[in-house]
């Protein structure tokens, strides 16, 4: 009986054997891992970035702009150091300012642009500035999704920077953003400016053209937009001329031209333009083109184009003067301390304004003179 239950324990065993099956693949996506060790690779050496950069290395000119951007202090540091080894290779492109009215098409129009650009041979950099929420400080960041056919382009390189609320965000990073740009091999930058406002003066004062976008049949043209653009432009493009729409862009254009000649020459000599355009219907666009390199071939021949990039350097001089001085002043531990207690009795109309910043600044003053005194 014992011989017979052992072999039939055998059956029961057998049967209840697991047979291995095909094996699984890992759940681990190995390509998305490599892609993710790769993003979080340690940061590199300035010379590293300017060696990719200068090869027109994309991913590299990605990343050194991602430092640009950082607000960390050794970020700050080292993309001073790669801007700094940047600069003899910048300053050979064709710097383009492209602005309007929320509405007019300005990525739609960039695109084609961009692609009518890369077609002829040349080397794209857009740098579209995109609106930061003031509550969040959070953007979109829509224009690589917008302009989908040219980011892909390999001539063409889309980097959407968030303003963060401020001009700093446009101004400040966007010329440093510019210079790799050029020493990457972009013979021509187009940035794109958040929309009519502030924000255009200070794009005017970092590019060589300034394109003003506009409208046909949307109201009262000349209403629409300030008189400051319409000064600071250098040429206007009425854009969506197309269908039932073309004779009111034809109409439109005459009244640009008409009030264009109201204002005093401008110093660089050169008439501003208006024309019209179809991004949609890609009409219009080699137009725009050749009013930008006329521009160019005038301004260059009287030497304005020189001098416009000098006073654009002396202009960023002061600037950085003014915003140096103004955050070491916020960053004075004396300040901090004090700026509470002043802003509480200004609140309490204790004082003025005026009297507010001047004892603030007696404070600031007065430390800063104690510090050189205690060194001395």
């Amino acid at each position: 009986m014992d011989e017979k239950a052992g072999k039939k324990n055998q059956k029961i065993q057998s049967a209840l054997k697991v047979n291995k099956g095909i094996p699984q693949p890992s759940s681990l996506n190995e390509q998305a891992a490599s892609s993710y060790k790769l993003r979080k690779r340690q940061i590199l050496e300035p010379a590293e970035y300017v060696r990719g950069i200068l090869a027109g290395d994309r991913v590299l000119l990605s990343r050194a702009i991602t430092l640009i951007e950082s607000a960390l202090p050794n970020h700050y540091a080292l993309a001073q150091q790669v801007i700094e080894q940047c600069i003899p290779h910048a300053g050979n492109s064709l710097r383009v300012g492209i602005t309007g009215v929320p509405g007019v098409g300005k990525s739609t129009f960039i695109e084609v642009f961009g692609n009518y650009l890369t077609g002829h041979g040349h080397r794209i950099a857009v740098l579209a500035v995109d609106p930061s929420s003031e509550i969040s400080k959070g953007s979109i960041l829509g224009d690589k999704t917008r302009m989908e056919t040219l980011a892909v382009k390999e001539n063409a390189f889309v980097r959407p920077s968030p303003s963060a609320g401020s001009l700093g965000g446009v101004a400040r990073k966007t010329r440093e953003i510019i210079i790799l740009c050029e020493a990457a091999g972009y013979d021509v930058v187009l940035v794109e400016t958040v929309g009519v406002g502030q924000s255009e003066v200070a794009v005017h004062s970092m590019v060589d053209f300034f394109l003003l976008l506009m409208l046909a049949g949307a109201g009262d043209e000349l209403q629409g937009i300030k008189r400051g653009i319409i000064e600071m432009c250098d040429g206007m493009a009425i854009n969506k001329a197309d269908g039932d729409n073309i004779n009111k862009a034809k109409t439109a254009r005459s009244q640009y031209e008409n009030a264009l000649h109201l204002f005093p020459p401008p110093a660089s000599g050169w008439t501003p333009r208006v024309t019209i355009c179809s991004a949609v219907q890609k009409t219009g666009i080699a137009e725009v083109w050749e009013m930008i390199r006329a521009f160019e071939h005038k301004t260059k021949e009287s030497g304005f184009f020189g001098e416009k990039r000098n006073k654009q350097q002396q202009f960023r001089l002061h600037e950085t003067i003014n915003e140096t001085l103004q955050a070491h002043f916020y960053n004075d531990p004396v300040i901090i301390k004090k700026i509470s207690e002043v802003e509480s009795l200004l609140a309490r109309q204790k004082i003025t304004s005026f009297q507010a910043a001047s004892k603030l600044l007696d404070a600031y003053f007065e430390n800063l003179f104690r510090q050189r005194r205690v060194k001395g």
